[in-house]
């Protein structure tokens, strides 16, 4: 019996798996999950050292492999998140007894997830004839929160899958006519840019800074969101720049899999992907509109789904290595 601790550390919030996996044979199995605020923990040892305060399913040294899906571009052992004040080193994991550690980057497990059971019950925002598991087409995911995360997920050719990361919500993003360009100089000296990109735009701070212009109420995200029903520009607008910025990514990697929509945005707030503009915008294209309206198109409302991913990735390291 293997076991695998799957973590998945974001900007806001951290998420911790405890899951076992029967040699060479099926899926990690979750024995259960432990929450805790990022932001309260003053570095990646101070995290663990939360986390193992109180006695879990396993300590440490009990531990064959553990993965931190971390928020950000992952350099070896190295992680620089641009939305957490501390530096992930895997290094610091030896300290608490861990044996053996990986880093992943956070929508690189959000991608394996796809291939999980965490995403079973994901919500059909638009019907596809795509099959990944026959075809082994690649599979795209997107996904507002704190930032704008991207990954795709292609099959190896030998039953296991290859996540491809991407710092694409650090792109520029791109409006269309006077009144979205408006917006995005708008965006661009609130925020002292020197040009506007996903991250500003389609996450929980943007939805926030798109109402204020529209609106000229300062809320926070989550103010915001209570207000939607009560606010339908601001809703049309950030469904657009959603479903464009999900476009956009499809045809960058050609996902003819289709795409997951995940993050806390739509997951707590499905009324941005859930509007006509979400899928008029993602449909729309002069040379592939019938190759968008044919794809797949699912919203991920699992919030742990990252967690699951880290730990479908851990599993397949293992069983690599026998």
């Amino acid at each position: 019996m293997y076991r695998i601790l799957a973590a998945d550390i974001g900007g806001t919030n951290s998420r911790f798996g405890f899951f076992e996996l029967e040699h060479g044979a099926g899926d990690p199995r979750l024995q259960n999950i432990v929450r805790l605020s990022t932001a309260q923990a003053s570095s990646f040892t101070d995290l663990l050292q939360r986390l193992f305060a109180e006695p879990r399913h396993f300590p440490p040294a009990a531990c064959d492999l553990a993965i931190f899906a971390v928020a950000g571009p992952v350099q070896g052992h190295l992680c620089r998140p641009p939305n957490i004040k501390w530096v992930v080193d895997l290094h610091e994991i030896t300290t608490l007894g861990f044996k053996r550690g990986s880093l992943m980057n956070d929508f690189a497990a959000q991608a394996f997830a796809c291939r999980s059971h965490a995403l079973r019950e994901s919500l059909a925002l638009q019907r596809g004839r795509a099959d990944f598991q026959v075809h082994g087409a690649t599979v795209a995911v997107i996904g507002a929160g704190t930032g704008l995360g991207h990954c795709a997920l292609v099959a190896d050719g030998v039953g296991d899958f290859i996540a491809v990361p991407s710092e694409a919500g650090h792109a520029a993003f791109p409006f269309v006519g006077d009144d979205e360009c408006a917006y995005g100089e708008y965006v661009r000296r609130m925020l002292h840019l020197d040009y506007c990109h996903g991250d500003a735009i389609v996450t929980g701070g943007g939805l926030s800074r798109l109402h204020a212009h529209l609106t000229g109420e300062s809320l926070s995200p989550a103010e915001v969101a209570a207000r939607l029903p009560q606010s339908p520009r601001t809703v049309e607008w950030f469904a657009r720049f959603y479903g464009r910025a999900a476009r956009n990514y499809v045809l960058n990697v050609l996902a003819q899999g289709g795409v997951y929509i995940t993050g806390g945005v739509a997951a707590k707030n499905p009324v941005l992907v859930q509007h006509p503009a979400f899928l008029q915008e993602f449909r729309r294209s002069p040379a592939h509109a019938a190759l968008l309206s044919g794809l797949p198109v699912l919203l991920n409302t699992n919030q742990d789904a990252g967690v699951h991913g880290a730990a479908l990735f851990g599993a397949q390291r293992l069983r690599r290595r026998g």
